[in-house]
């Protein structure tokens, strides 16, 4: 294959004719919120625990049952010569029963129990909150991983298509016996080089737009123009705020303390068992019943009977436990031990993301000054590198050195993407962790 037809696939894979659409990093999350599996699933669990909460998933309320038995016998008494109602007799009946069961006292289990759902409502609210956190952080990411790459191939290109100009200049010297075929074969080497460089970066382009794509769940084949820059313009960070919203916004802090409130819950639940329990119990049972003799039998006092029976009744029991071998006693003791272990839990959480957070700020500001450092070093590097195009045309430097400046530009560029990754980077798992990554992208 020809170096023409290298440059041809170049320009191909870059200017393909694909319709765009624009998308900012708002959209890119709101699609991905609205889309992503994982926020669909942690929606129907928190649907779920709104359902649970309820006077009713307490135990507030009576159950009332309604059953209706239909019984059939047939008794054969032909040989029976002791009966008082020989031949064969059918006896049907109908029987239907309408109870109710009320727990009036269980040494107040009911409003633990409820108190419970609300807890366990509020967990999983914040379990969602933890998800969608989670998600904006990895949209974010990926969206501006997808705007480095873009970057980085743009740059590429351009090292390409200048290699090329090279390439050609010094090809058509050396038709004219100006130039040694050395030289040629030296920016040969350098175009093929760089064009394999930049197939091999549009290759890590197309797979984190394709990442990018597999978070918001979007399955159109629609080729998307990144709005946002790279370039954000992001302050330094207060340590004092950072720790103060830590405590207050902090999703694992937060299920930390749901989780101490729950265990404290269990053990006001397990100390109820120590009450007697009050029960009331209401029904009906009426009952209709047919007797009839199957043939006409002279000996049989009759022939047809119908009978109708109704009950009511009204129970009150009262339990209490007097010995269970201090089963219910070791219950709250153990739970009570649990309270201890989910506090003592919290606090090394707090401990460890107080530490992290100083870790995460200290790197934040190293990756800052990183930046500035980046930012002056790639700017000298292209001034550097036009300068040295310019003096190898007048002949002061040879190739070799031309392609260190090269070599030197392309590097400090990729280097100063990366470095504007990684602040933004540590930027978003501080405002995470802080639980103010989310604020702005949740529904009124």
């Amino acid at each position: 294959m020809t170096l023409n037809k290298y440059f041809f696939l170049i320009c191909l894979f870059a200017l393909q004719a694909n319709a765009q659409t624009t998308l900012s990093a708002k959209d890119a999350v709101f699609k991905a919120l609205e889309n992503n599996y994982q926020v669909q699933i942690a929606d129907k669990q928190l649907s779920v625990a709104q359902t649970n909460n309820s006077w009713g998933g307490a135990g507030a309320f009576p159950s009332v049952t309604l059953t209706v038995g239909n019984n059939n016998v047939i008794q054969d008494n032909t040989n029976n010569p002791l009966t008082f109602t020989p031949g064969i007799i059918m006896n049907q009946s109908l029987a239907p029963t309408l109870a109710v069961n009320w727990n009036i006292f269980s040494g107040f289990s009911v409003y633990i129990s409820k108190h419970r759902l609300e807890q366990l409502e509020e967990q999983s609210a914040n379990n969602a909150m933890a998800v969608l956190e989670s998600t904006v952080q990895d949209v974010l990411k990926a969206y501006y991983t997808v705007q480095v790459q873009k970057e980085q191939l743009d740059l590429l290109q351009t090292i390409s298509g200048q290699s090329r100009e090279m390439y050609t200049y010094y090809k058509l010297k050396e038709k004219y016996s100006t130039s040694t075929s050395l030289e040629s074969m030296q920016f040969r080497n350098q175009y093929l080089t760089d064009s394999m460089n930049y197939l091999m970066q549009e290759i890590s382009y197309d797979n984190a737009v394709r990442n990018l794509k597999l978070l918001m769940n979007d399955t159109l084949e629609v080729d998307y123009s990144l709005t946002d820059p790279l370039e954000i313009e992001l302050g330094m960070i207060d340590r004092a705020v950072m720790h103060s919203e830590l405590m207050e916004g902090n999703s694992n802090l937060k299920n930390q303390l749901i989780n101490i409130q729950l265990q404290q819950t269990n053990t006001s639940l397990q100390k109820s068992f120590l009450y007697p329990t009050l029960a009331v119990q209401l029904g009906t049972n009426p009952s209709w019943a047919w007797i009839q003799s199957l043939k006409d039998n002279p000996n049989s006092p009759f022939n047809s009977i119908h009978t109708n029976n109704l009950t009511y009744y009204g129970n009150l029991s009262l339990r209490y436990t007097i010995y269970d071998n201090w089963k219910n006693k070791r219950a709250v003791e153990v739970s009570k031990i649990q309270e201890e272990i989910s506090n003592l839990t919290f606090e090394e959480s707090k401990r460890t993301l107080d530490n992290t957070l100083d870790n995460l700020i200290d790197l934040y500001e190293a990756r800052t000054n990183m930046l500035s450092v980046s930012q002056e070093n790639m700017e000298y590097a292209k001034k550097a590198y036009d300068l040295a195009r310019t003096r190898y045309e007048l002949g002061t430097i040879n190739s070799l050195d031309l392609a260190t400046f090269q070599t030197n530009y392309r590097n400090a560029m990729i280097t100063h993407y990366q470095n504007l990754f990684n602040r933004l980077d540590t930027y978003l798992e501080i405002y995470r962790m802080t639980g103010k990554i989310g604020l702005e992208y949740q529904q009124p």
